[in-house]
């Protein structure tokens, strides 16, 4: 189950790569990045170990790091890595459902999912924001120590 786990969350983040027109020798860390961040999600909510949108928040601040350490090494803009990795968290299955409960006028349900929705996009965001302001912290003590 792991493998399938790691295979589909490569290619639906080199696939989105593709798509959003990365460059071809950044296909590869894009996929891999977004396996590092699904596999982390994986393990801390499927596993039982936390909730889904702290799980989240933890793979997304993964994906950052990763992005920004490919964006260095590869001389790349972390857009690149940033958008394709953290695509396989996207909660698009979610806010489908939360759509199909409001056209059936199942509103309680509706509401519930769409609030999941937006719980877990802000944990998408704060965990993007967070390794970023830790990088800009970072590169400023960096500075200072020279």
């Amino acid at each position: 189950m792991i493998i399938t786990q790691l295979i589909m969350s490569f290619f639906a983040s080199a696939g989105f790569g593709i798509i959003f027109n990365a460059p071809r020798n950044a296909l590869i860390q894009c996929g891999l990045i977004g396996m590092a961040g699904w596999i982390i999600y994986y393990m801390l909510s499927d596993r039982g170990m936390m909730d889904i949108v702290p799980a989240t928040v933890f793979a997304a601040i993964v994906v950052a790091i990763l992005s920004q350490f490919c964006a260095r090494y590869y001389k790349m803009p972390i857009i690149i890595f940033n958008v394709s990795g953290i695509i396989p968290l996207v909660p698009g299955g979610i806010a489908y459902n939360a759509m199909r409960h409001f056209v059936e006028n199942d509103y309680n349900t509706a509401v519930q999912l769409s609030a999941q929705v937006v719980l877990l996009a802000g944990g998408i965001a704060i965990g993007l924001m967070f390794s970023e302001v830790v990088n800009q912290i970072w590169r400023k003590v960096e500075a200072l120590g020279r």
